[in-house]
């Protein structure tokens, strides 16, 4: 079993996702900060009030006072924290130029210079640079270990870099990556919604056949 033929199954069984849901790279990146620990339709609910508040740009995160960007994105959780957050984020987003200028840096450059803002993690910068810098870089998330280990094709306690790295390597000969990982990702978290979640249903799973968890836990 390959990761190419685990996401030609979910592909086949699932269909096209089209991620990532925003109207902007700017919004991309917005969500990439406000979908951390929590639910993604709770993030849909603070992009809409930033959206209806005029607020989805980097100059007008920072004009608005923290406090009142704390409410407007209260859905999403951590509200405190992912405003100051948020702003950390645009006080750098425009010091570098905003994103034309950044698009120019390679990927390397590009990804250490994310991570070196406050509150910007490997998983989240990884979000920013598929999705809105549509750069190869294939994110790992929580699901992403989940369904893997089932399958026994990670132990699941590799660290970020190692995982990211087995996957494109893994993936390597496939020639448009950028697609690739962008669909591959998606599909990850809705098969980890539909069947493997932290109690799995495996009944009608497309990767039953290719997963021995249920057999080891029945």
């Amino acid at each position: 079993m390959t990761l190419l033929q685990v996401y030609q199954t979910l592909y086949q069984h699932y269909g096209p996702q089209s991620w990532w849901p925003a109207d902007s790279p700017f919004e991309v990146m917005v969500g990439a900060i406000l979908t951390q620990n929590t639910a993604w339709n709770n993030v849909e609910k603070a992009i809409t009030l930033l959206r209806s508040n005029h607020a989805l740009s980097a100059q007008s995160i920072l004009n608005t006072p923290t406090s009142e960007l704390a409410e407007w994105i209260r859905p999403s959780g951590y509200f405190n924290i992912k405003s100051e957050r948020l702003k950390n984020f645009c006080t750098w987003f425009l010091e570098h130029g905003g994103l034309s200028a950044l698009n120019k840096l390679d990927t390397e450059a590009l990804r250490h210079a994310l991570l070196a803002v406050k509150g910007i993690g490997p998983e989240t910068a990884d979000d920013m640079l598929l999705y809105a810098f549509q750069r190869p870089v294939f994110v790992i998330d929580a699901y992403t270990r989940r369904i893997f280990s089932r399958l026994q094709m990670i132990n699941g306690e590799e660290g970020y870099e190692g995982l990211r790295h087995y996957f494109e390597q893994g993936l390597a000969d496939y020639q448009d990556k950028v697609s690739l990982f962008n669909e591959y990702h998606a599909l990850i978290v809705i098969h980890a919604k539909m069947h493997c979640s932290k109690r799995p249903s495996c009944e009608s799973c497309p990767l039953e056949s290719m997963c021995d968890f249920q057999r080891h836990t029945t």
